[in-house]
């Protein structure tokens, strides 16, 4: 049941009109907002994680296609940062599984595509044309993962049109020194995500998508607004079910944010930023 709060509390309060139309548009009860009648809204609202496949084959038309909506991406001066690595090797998808916190499903996928923040390829194209081009920065490496990203969202919503599912694999980031042998990758390349592909089976397309936050957490308006300790338990009182929100919370951060994973990520992105900082530096100096 959702929440009631008066709008004085609500994150960085919206204007009446568009409270207004947030309350219209949300569905009663569920916290969720209604979909439009659009296609390409509705398959946004519909998409969910597949972590379960049928072992059915992906067309090549069809693997064409997702490679190509992802390249028209909205990309930072048309200068598409990234690169798009398909793993089709087995023996690489069997030891990705294991590198990325032993998940069995990443090798049953049929499609694995890892997708590279890259600003290795300018920077080699500057050279080339004898332009003298600094070292690459953490400016440079974040704007690349914001490229790679967006083309990636772009393979995921291309893929639900077709009928295909997909699941996004942040442990890429995970074991740097590994991930870097199995793929080979040169430094100025960071993995920023992996997507692996294929057929939901029925369980998948049955099972429940996890309800998101209420809008009136996630929008704020012309400046940021911290959330009061009522406004957190408020936004999280539909995921706690029968537990308090102080068990659920520090299960979930123990589970998550403070698990052996989400510090292996940690030291791993931050050697990768080494290779930016510390030829940056050198250069400097």
């Amino acid at each position: 049941m959702e929440t009631e709060r008066n709008l004085k509390t609500e994150p960085a309060a919206l204007s009446e009109g568009a409270a207004g139309q947030k309350s219209q548009a949300r569905q009663a009860g569920t916290g969720r907002r209604a979909c439009p009648d659009d296609p390409v809204i509705r398959s946004l609202h519909e998409r969910k994680s597949v972590r379960a496949f049928t072992g059915r084959k992906i067309p090549e038309e069809d693997v064409l296609a997702i490679v190509t909506a992802a390249v028209q991406a909205p990309t930072a001066g048309n200068q598409q940062l990234y690169t798009i690595l398909r793993v089709t090797d087995q023996d690489k998808k069997h030891r990705l599984s294991l590198s990325c916190d032993n998940q069995p499903f990443i090798e049953e996928a049929d499609l694995v595509l890892v997708f590279l923040a890259d600003c290795l390829k300018w920077y080699r194209a500057f050279t080339e044309a004898g332009a003298s081009p600094r070292d690459p920065g953490e400016g440079d490496l974040l704007l690349a993962v914001c490229d790679a990203l967006i083309a990636a969202q772009n393979a995921v919503t291309a893929a639900q049109a077709l009928g295909i599912g997909s699941c996004y694999i942040g442990d890429i980031m995970e074991n740097r020194e590994v991930q870097k042998e199995i793929l080979d990758l040169p430094d100025y390349v960071f993995p920023a995500a992996m997507l692996v592909f294929g057929y939901p089976t029925d369980q998948q397309k049955t099972r429940q998508k996890p309800a998101r936050a209420d809008l009136s957490f996630i929008l704020q308006e012309n400046a940021y607004h911290v959330h009061s300790g009522e406004e957190l338990r408020a936004m999280f009182a539909g995921r706690t079910g029968t537990r308090s929100y102080e068990d659920w919370m520090k299960a979930f951060c123990q589970r998550k944010y403070n698990s052996d994973f989400s510090r292996e990520m940690t030291r791993s992105v931050r050697a990768y930023l080494k290779e930016y900082r510390d030829k940056e530096q050198g250069s400097d100096g």
